[in-house]
């Protein structure tokens, strides 16, 4: 990695289980090596898509570990490390670097309304913790909390918090953190149907689990994009479209497992209180994979 900036395809793995409920360390590892075979950029462990809140610190160790080993060092890694407290998430931070992560990504997590001087504190413990990059993640549909783009700006000011994942599904607040950071700025999109807009609006990268089951189209898109081909990535993009809004819609463990499953790769049983897709739509997911040419069962 150069510097701060992650470019391209950020691909977040599906945390699998066991039927007895465990974390299949060995299937994760399967997981990462299809995504690195797919092409992607950048892998980033322990995101939405993984379950971070419904796993034990015990569960979230093995696994940045595991993934950092199986990279081994062939794209860079994004380990998020987001808790309720300041001393949990300076915790895993430290872990996630002492195990080689390249860098790791917080999202302010709230139950009581966070205020701005709390997001910097917060942040800047952290900081002060470790040495390798931050990546502010701002999902209020996750979090409970917004992270307006002036805060996002004074935590840019902390010396190693580098980039921005932004996943409110509003690209204007990327154009505003250009206006306040200038072009330079690394964000990155972390709303799937936003995916074209957000690279025209000067994003370096896309945080998605779309590489699960279409990462050859992700990096399509991408590299279209890299050319300054525009045309062939509107192509690419409203090919992908469906697939895009289906996986936000219906959650995306709910959405990725589904889709694993119908490609062969069943990943286990999601952990309560989360449930699986119901029939109907994994009908409909069925023949949206079938549109884009994926092989399923």
């Amino acid at each position: 990695m150069s510097g701060a900036i992650l470019r391209g395809i950020v691909s977040y793995p599906i945390t699998p289980f066991t039927a007895q409920g465990r974390v299949d360390e060995a299937l994760l590892q399967d997981i990462v090596e299809r995504m690195i075979d797919g092409g992607i950029h950048a892998i980033a462990p322990l995101g939405s898509t993984g379950v971070l809140p419904y796993l034990s610190d015990d569960e979230r160790e093995a696994i940045a570990e595991l993934v950092v080993k199986q990279v081994n060092g062939r794209i860079p890694t994004l380990v998020g490390v987001s808790s309720l407290t300041t001393e949990r998430t300076v915790h895993h931070a430290r872990h996630a670097e002492r195990v080689g992560a390249s860098a790791v990504m917080i999202l302010p997590m709230s139950y009581w309304k966070l205020t701005p001087e709390e997001i910097s504190s917060h942040f800047d413990k952290v900081a002060r913790a470790i040495s390798i990059p931050i990546a502010v993640y701002n999902n209020p549909a996750t979090a409970g909390l917004d992270v307006a783009p002036e805060t996002i700006s004074r935590l840019l000011e902390i010396p190693n918090v580098t980039m921005v994942k932004e996943s409110t599904g509003d690209v204007n607040r990327m154009h505003r953190l250009v206006q306040l950071c200038g072009r330079d700025v690394a964000f990155y999109n972390g709303s799937n149907p936003l995916a074209l807009a957000a690279f025209v609006a000067g994003a370096k990268g896309w945080c998605t689990a779309a590489p699960h089951l279409i990462p050859k189209l992700n990096v399509e898109l991408f590299e279209a994009v890299e050319r300054g081909d525009l045309a062939g990535a509107r192509n690419s993009f409203y090919r992908q479209l469906p697939l895009l809004q289906f996986i936000v819609r219906h959650g995306l463990p709910r959405a990725i497992t589904a889709g694993l499953e119908l490609m062969g790769v069943p990943v286990g049983p999601l952990r309560a209180p989360l449930l699986p897709l119901a029939r109907e739509f994994v009908d409909e997911l069925r023949q949206i994979l079938v549109d884009l040419e994926v092989p399923v069962r």
